[in-house]
């Protein structure tokens, strides 16, 4: 009998421990951890394809967040869901397609821009055109590519000059070997077109009456003359392309973008722009 009663104690005492786990298991939070290193605890409530929903601990209101600003998810169960490598396209190198060497440690996370090719109706134009958007394109990165160590056009130029990789001889030179030529792991490549559209035109009239007069008192005579001019505006439509490439070869983002309406002066900037914002290599 004593035997049977400490088994029946003995159960107790295992269920109730087990019991203990199961209630301590069920209040650990869940715990995000974000890119930029903030910590979230509180309640994953779903998960979709772009967003992870979460309420804080011990609040109800509802966060959404983009995936692209997670690193990783530890749920209360102890499994950890990872997602930092849909962020840095680095992480995914193994996973690439183009079976390269791996990025050597000085190359990593290091971006160079090189100059932009400019086309006037699909025709080579002004270098200086491709020059000033690669300032353009270096000047927005600087500002959004927290993490990442951009060279500056100036180096970039003239590392290049100095490897022979001219922009006739661009060619002639894998995206690996001018990554290894500028020390980077990440090479950005655009180009802008300018196309001729449509003219506006616009004429002015103008008239201008003379009297003459001989003193105050009489009239010797009135001339009236008239003159005309017109003006026409070119306008121009513009289109930037942007290519990222990394220093095995692999291709990670190419795009292009028209700029929604034309414009009199050509600029490339919102094109560009809206390239950039949803490159790989852009951060808030």
């Amino acid at each position: 009998m004593k035997k049977i009663y400490a088994f029946f104690i003995l159960s107790l005492s295992l269920i109730s421990a087990n019991l203990s786990a199961q209630t301590a298991n069920n209040t650990k939070p869940d715990l995000i951890q974000k890119v930029n290193g903030e910590e979230m605890k509180g309640k994953v409530i779903r998960i979709t394809d772009n967003d992870v929903t979460f309420i804080y601990t011990g609040e109800t209101a509802e966060y959404v967040i983009k995936k692209s600003e997670i690193a990783k998810i530890v749920h209360s169960s102890g499994r950890v869901e990872a997602f930092g490598s849909q962020n840095l396209p680095s992480e995914n190198r193994l996973k690439d397609q183009v079976s390269m060497s791996a990025s050597p440690a000085d190359h990593h996370n290091k971006i160079a821009i090189l100059p932009f090719t400019y086309l006037m109706d699909n025709q080579p134009g002004a270098d200086a055109i491709g020059y000033k958007a690669q300032e353009d394109t270096y000047g927005f990165l600087s500002q959004h590519a927290a993490g990442y160590t951009i060279l500056d056009p100036r180096t970039t130029n003239a590392l290049l000059s100095k490897g022979g990789v001219t922009r006739d001889k661009m060619m002639n030179f894998t995206m690996k070997e001018i990554c290894d030529i500028l020390g980077v792991e990440y090479v950005v490549d655009g180009v802008v077109t300018q196309n001729k559209g449509y003219q506006t035109s616009s004429t002015t009239d103008a008239s201008n009456t003379k009297i003459k007069r001989d003193g105050d008192k009489d009239l010797k005579g009135i001339s009236s003359y008239g003159s005309s001019s017109s003006n026409a505006v070119q306008r121009y439509d513009v289109s930037v392309g942007l290519h990222i490439y990394m220093d095995n070869n692999a291709s990670i983002y190419n795009q292009t973008h028209k700029a929604f309406l034309s414009s009199t002066d050509g600029s490339y900037s919102s094109p560009l722009e809206y390239l950039l914002k949803r490159s790989p290599i852009y951060r808030k």
